[in-house]
């Protein structure tokens, strides 16, 4: 079993302190910075995290390695475990600081994630808000062999196909790096088209609102055309609503493609080769009769990444992370395969 969405968490700026110079620890403690303010995962939120997940001598849940071991790994006997580390560093102003606070969080992982667990991959914090410092960034680290993507919150400054975000993407093709697009972010724009929402839920539920619109910039402004090796991942946005989209782009590039001439095949086909979905949350009927016709409706039995999202808590047991019993090789290729040749493991 391979898991693709395991959250390893920087519980305080002080776990950092470590790994940054000395004015930046100056400044920290003149200017009472806490760090990053995306709080994508309300302490107070039952999603936020499953019971015995919060470490009892306090901070964020996933924030040990101890805990993600004995509750994420060794329950499941994974295989590899992919970390996605949820330090928004784009919600940071001031560039400089960003950008060493990435470098912080990236070592930090080095050191105490990745070299004491072996079973361990690791996902790259950059500053995506400024491309060509999150381009140092991955390469930076990006021959380290336990590095296996770059991770960005899917709300974002800009749509991630502006041409804006190229330096990034020619970094991670470069290194070889999946780039993986998960949950949250506060870059300050609202999470809906019509402005900010009143309630936890509407965020929380509307997050796969965003999901689509950074595919349809994607696709429409021609990544994939530029970059033909990009591969990108989805993390923690469904993927029940990807077979509509799928139709929908097509449909509407067949009568608009003058509009987009750089795009040359129907978008569909670029979605399954270079992009693939976690599934959690699941967020879909527990019959798998109607699992099966989704899957079908994408037309590729390669899609699909297995991922507890540990340690949010979208199910009671084991059992009910992914309760579905499908034909070979799908039923393979969604608890492993798919993301042993994606990530190259």
């Amino acid at each position: 079993m391979i898991d693709c969405d395991i959250h390893n968490e920087v519980s305080s700026i002080e776990q950092l302190m470590p790994y940054l110079a000395d004015h930046w620890q100056d400044y920290i403690r003149e200017s009472a910075f806490v760090g990053p303010h995306a709080n994508d995962y309300p302490r107070g939120a039952p999603t936020s995290a499953r019971p015995g997940s919060l470490p009892p001598q306090g901070g964020q849940a996933g924030g040990t390695l101890r805990l993600v071991r004995e509750q994420a790994l060794d329950p499941w006997d994974t295989e590899v475990g992919i970390l996605n580390c949820s330090y928004r560093v784009q919600s940071v102003k001031q560039e400089d600081l960003a950008a060493d606070l990435a470098t912080a969080a990236n070592r930090w992982q080095i050191e105490e994630w990745l070299e004491p667990e072996p079973r361990l991959r690791g996902s790259l914090v950059a500053p995506s808000q400024t491309p060509a410092r999150a381009a140092e960034e991955i390469r930076r680290f990006g021959d380290h062999p336990q590095f296996v993507q770059v991770v960005l919150p899917v709300r974002s400054y800009i749509p991630y196909g502006n041409r804006f975000y190229d330096p990034l993407y020619a970094a991670a093709v470069e290194k070889d790096l999946v780039v993986g697009i998960n949950f949250g972010g506060a870059p300050g724009h609202p999470p809906t088209p019509v402005g900010w929402p009143s309630t936890y839920l509407e965020e929380y539920a509307g997050m796969a609102q965003v999901f689509q619109s950074q595919v349809i910039s994607i696709i429409a402004e021609g990544v994939f055309d530029r970059f033909p090796e990009l591969r990108i991942a989805l993390i923690e946005g469904g993927f029940g609503w990807m077979p509509s989209l799928m139709w929908r782009l097509d449909k509407e590039w067949k009568g608009l493609r003058s509009n987009t001439p750089w795009v040359r095949r129907p978008p569909s086909d670029y979605i399954r080769e270079r992009m693939r979905l976690t599934v959690q949350p699941v967020g879909a009927p527990h019959d798998p009769r109607f699992i099966l016709q989704t899957i079908e409706q994408m037309e590729s039995d390669s899609m699909l990444m297995f991922a507890t999202d540990y340690p949010h808590w979208h199910y009671d047991d084991d059992d009910e992370a992914w309760p579905f019993t499908l034909p070979e090789p799908l039923n393979a290729n969604i608890w492993s395969e798919t993301a042993r040749s994606f990530y190259r493991l």
